[in-house]
């Protein structure tokens, strides 16, 4: 790896390794972090991007190696080691205290400040970090009504505070809107004006070598490749992230359309929505595109009973149903798939088998209501293999999977409740470019064998390649509904901003 001119590295990394058990986590990997510089790690899940990054962080202690900050070997034995050598961390979900106000969270790690508060003193300074940051905020209000890009803000200025000599970016940018991201880069970009070495850990690619000076690639815990952004494109990355060539992410996979399955006609819920009308038929992915604040997941949330609608109509298989509840969203055939696989989607510390089970628990209680154990395994066992689960076996916690297997068995669990219509919401989202093309696969896959299938996705590439039509919202409206052939990106961004069109393809 080379050094920019007249730069030395705030903080190396040098020859580190760490196994867990059986698995090597990293294998003489090798880093360096200059001042002022945007330095992007990339891989897929399971590379070794978190492990670094917690042994930077003093969370884990490496097996080999040593660490150098300022040129000097240092031992970051703990979080607060980590602080007061001046290196911080954000990640994809702030960790913001909602009840206190801004001023608070940016000084919550301060133990310098005496034990009496001044507050006002406390006002004006956290208002000038922010002034250097260009951000315009109260630093009265209390953190739980900011935005996820306003709490990343405060987080940002929090380790201002702390005088940050290294700043980590872990998937920073995965759930905000694009104008969202846009005022993130410029928060970086006053970060690099002051000298601060940023590592940016992301899996868009657009967004990665837009920010980036430069790119370390890493694959099954190897360092693969470090490149200044100018000798950077994007199908080089990812070649050096899976180790061959991936031509096309978004392969659609034409399934021939069956029955209508269900109808949707008027459908609304005060203060999220209203007069949503739709058709779905078998063997059809019908993408849901818009914008932040568009209301697509509030409209997935009442087809399947969870914040049910006060009107309209929900026909399924030329019934219509009034659906009130989760319980009775499955029992008409709907699944699913949450956006928050962490809080909503699975239960982290129980093993894949179990939670494969859990909606349709009732079918695996023996004569004395206990689980038949025996029965739960074959069936997660049989998803692990149809669904290329990587996991020694179905009994592992599934917290300790990747995001992209934690997706697959969210998936395999809804699966197993044999749905005739499936939810998707943001099926991709914070997976790596392997696991995607997988996911891609697997809806491919469940069209064919006849599933209905909606799509809610913030990535508009991937509705435009992976649906069959396009339904886009604005601010809980009905903006549009696209044809394959009549959506484009233009089309739908122009939907999607508030333009409404008419077409054929609308219900009345």
């Amino acid at each position: 790896m080379t050094m920019e001119a007249g730069k030395q590295p705030v903080l190396e990394m040098r020859h580190t390794s760490k196994r867990f058990d059986a698995t090597q986590a990293l294998d003489d990997v090798s880093l360096s972090l200059l001042p002022g510089e945007v330095h992007a790690l990339v891989g897929e899940n399971g590379a070794g991007k978190s492990t670094l990054i917690k042994i930077m962080t003093g969370i884990y202690q490496p097996d080999h190696g040593e660490i150098l900050l300022d040129d000097k070997p240092v031992r970051i034995n703990n979080a607060q080691t980590a602080q007061a050598l001046g290196i911080a961390a954000i990640y994809q979900e702030p960790m913001v205290f909602p009840d206190l106000n801004v001023a608070e969270n940016i000084f919550i790690s301060h133990q310098d400040r005496g034990r009496v508060v001044h507050w006002n003193k406390m006002y004006e300074d956290a208002e000038a970090i922010l002034a250097q940051l260009d951000v315009k905020m109260d630093v009265r209000q209390p953190a739980r009504g900011l935005t996820l890009a306003s709490q990343q803000a405060v987080e940002i200025a929090k380790a201002i505070s702390l005088k940050v000599k290294v700043l980590i970016m872990d998937e920073p940018t995965a759930s905000l809107s694009a104008h969202e991201v846009t005022r993130l880069f410029r928060l970086v970009q006053a970060l690099k004006n002051q000298g601060v070495a940023i590592l940016f850990i992301g899996h868009r690619m657009e967004e990665v070598l837009s920010i980036a000076d430069r790119v370390t690639v890493l694959r099954d815990g190897k360092y693969v490749s470090s490149r200044h952004r100018s000798e950077v494109t994007i199908d080089q990355v990812i070649r050096d992230m899976v180790g061959r060539t991936v031509d096309d992410f978004f392969n659609k996979v034409e399934a021939e359309q069956g029955k209508l399955v269900m109808s949707v006609r008027n459908l609304s819920r005060v203060g999220a929505f209203r007069d949503i009308s739709f058709d779905l038929y078998q063997g059809e992915v019908l993408g849901f595109a818009g914008l932040v604040g568009a209301r697509r997941t509030d409209v997935g949330l009442a087809l399947f009973g969870v914040e049910p609608a006060d009107s309209g109509q929900i026909v399924i298989d030329g019934k219509e149903h009034r659906i009130n509840t989760p319980e009775h969203g499955m029992d008409v055939g709907i699944a699913y798939l949450s956006e928050d696989r962490r809080q909503l989607g699975l239960s982290m510390p129980m093993s894949i088998a179990t939670n494969i089970s859990l909606p349709t628990l009732r079918r695996y209680l023996n004569r004395l209501g206990l689980v038949n154990r025996t029965r739960e395994a074959e069936t997660a066992e049989s998803f692990r293999e149809r669904l290329s689960i990587r996991a020694a076996n179905v009994h592992v916690e599934v917290g300790k999977l990747s995001g992209g297997n934690q997706q697959k068995v969210m998936l395999s669990k809804w699966l197993n409740a044999n749905p005739k219509v499936l939810i998707l919401d943001e099926p991709t989202r914070g997976i790596d470019v392997r696991a995607k093309a997988e996911v891609h696969h697997l809806i491919n896959d469940l069209a064919q064998r006849g599933l209905g299938i909606i799509m809610i996705s913030s990535d508009l590439p991937e509705v435009l390649a992976m649906s069959d039509r396009i339904l886009v919202m604005r601010e809980g409206r009905q903006m549009g509904l696209f044809s394959r052939a009549e959506a484009d990106q233009e089309t739908v961004m122009t939907a999607a901003m508030g333009q409404e069109r008419t077409n054929g393809g609308e219900p009345q």
